[in-house]
């Protein structure tokens, strides 16, 4: 992020110093980014009508706290959209049920399967928490720095690491099944899908590794630095590199489908494609940092349309299609503004003026999309139809918010906290007391079997020693 910008200043100081000061008044007065595109021939496929309601909604309550969110934005699309038929419950107010302070950075959330959130934080120390209490399962330093979500699949954690390594964690205790070292720097959120992991790395690599011992299936050459995850949508992975180029590729062999070049800055230079991209509706939907958003056909990567920021765009989007509201992208700009648009035509539907840049990505859970602040460290939470205010939160800063269909989950700029609707019925409610009564056991469980583990070393060592 930082060297890109330091690249930036660079390359407009020698502009500047070939072409004079007349060049700096081109610059500033006609030389500004080209105008957003609209290309209505794009193929755009609607989202079939909503399923009338189930009969009797209590069947909801089977799903309580049992959605996994498995994978950075939810689906292997990345649309990070948990629609209300999975999350009836989840949305404001909320009251806080855990939280669990850390003294490092943590850029991005954590992912869950089966009651367990798996993440890692910026100095290379990854873990495994309780979604119930927030009891400490496994830690294990795999790295000196990392800046990704992981990715669960088949009983493993996959990491990412900006040592140069990915890693296998045994999910149940956090075992290193195997690592594999891919000689550059990586901050892609790995997709786990079929058996393979996908991810790019900062040589401009994008691999597609077996799931089960870590070898490369194959691996293809992107123009650029590949910070993004992959996103996957039938048969395909989609991403963007540092060079301004947005390219599909087959899953099977890494076999260029295509690959496009609309991005671009003043001075012929290179917009970078930062973000994960989302795949929705027969489209593809990324920022860059050109300050604009950019819709391609998934099929083709012709372009559909373009939005101007005011600023880098760095978040990936959320995309989706709330019953009774127009397919919409939801996405952050550093500009301060969070913007709502037509998935189809790129529009703006609304945009809210926020506290500070915005630099991670939104999700939208049931009819209410969260997004973080990064000077503030707040999160919002914004009605999906009309983008009025509905929820804030004094914590947050980048990707904030995910979902188990029961509980939101906020990462803040060193924690993880667990809330719990207020709208949930009483029986399932987690009232304080009970709360921290299951906190308290837990931890007396953990440290009865840590004396345990700590008698059993003070034997061993006084056997071989006797």
């Amino acid at each position: 992020m930082l060297r890109w910008m330091r690249r930036r200043w660079a390359y407009l100081a020698a502009a500047v110093a070939v072409v004079g000061g007349g060049a700096l008044a081109i610059y500033l007065t006609v030389g500004q980014r080209p105008g957003d595109v609209t290309n209505t021939d794009v193929p755009f496929t609607a989202p079939a009508p909503a399923p009338p309601p189930a009969p009797k909604p209590d069947k909801q309550l089977g799903q309580l706290g049992k959605i996994n969110w498995p994978l950075y934005g939810y689906d292997p699309q990345r649309t990070r959209y948990l629609p209300a038929s999975h999350a009836k419950y989840v949305k404001p107010p909320y009251r806080q049920v855990w939280v669990r302070a850390f003294h490092n950075l943590m850029e991005f959330q954590p992912v869950i399967w089966k009651g367990t959130m798996f993440f890692i934080k910026n100095n290379g120390t990854a873990y495994a928490l309780r979604t119930r209490t927030g009891r400490l399962l496994w830690k294990r330093r795999i790295g000196s720095l990392a800046a990704s979500s992981p990715a669960w699949m088949d009983g493993h954690v996959f990491f990412t690491t900006l040592t140069g390594r990915i890693y296998a964690l045994n999910a149940s205790d956090g075992r290193v099944i195997w690592a594999r070292n891919v000689h550059a720097r990586t901050e892609s959120p790995p997709l786990a899908y079929q058996g393979r992991v996908y991810f790019g790395a900062e040589d401009g690599s994008v691999y597609a590794l077996g799931a089960g011992d870590g070898h490369v299936i194959w691996r293809y050459h992107a123009s650029g630095d590949v910070t993004a995850g992959p996103a996957y949508s039938k048969g395909l992975l989609y991403f963007g590199d540092y060079g301004g180029n947005m390219q599909a590729v087959r899953a099977s062999n890494g076999s260029l489908v295509w690959k496009t070049h609309e991005a671009g800055l003043p001075f012929g230079r290179s917009g970078g494609f930062y973000g994960t991209p989302a795949v929705a509706f027969g489209r593809v939907y990324v920022g860059n940092l050109d300050r604009k958003v950019y819709s391609f056909s998934a099929s083709t990567g012709k372009l559909a349309w373009s939005h101007s920021t005011g600023h880098y765009v760095y978040a990936a989007p959320a995309v989706a299609a709330v019953p009774g509201v127009t397919p919409t992208v939801f996405i952050g700009s550093y500009d301060q503004n969070f913007y709502a648009l037509d998935a189809r035509t790129g529009a703006q539907r609304w945009v809210y003026h926020a506290s500070g840049p915005i630099s991670g990505a939104a999700s939208v859970i049931g009819r209410v999309v969260y997004f973080s602040t990064l000077e503030t460290q707040r999160t919002y939470g914004l009605d999906v139809r009309s983008g009025k205010v509905v929820w804030t939160f004094e914590h947050g800063s980048y990707n904030p918010a995910i979902s188990d269909g029961q509980w939101l989950f906020i990462t803040g700029h060193s924690g993880e906290t667990a809330l719990e609707p207020r709208g949930l019925p009483k029986h399932l409610a987690a009232t304080g007391a009970a709360t921290r009564a299951a906190h308290r056991a837990a931890k007396k469980k953990h440290a009865k079997a840590k004396a345990k583990r700590k008698a059993r070393h003070h034997h061993r060592k006084k056997k071989k020693s006797g």
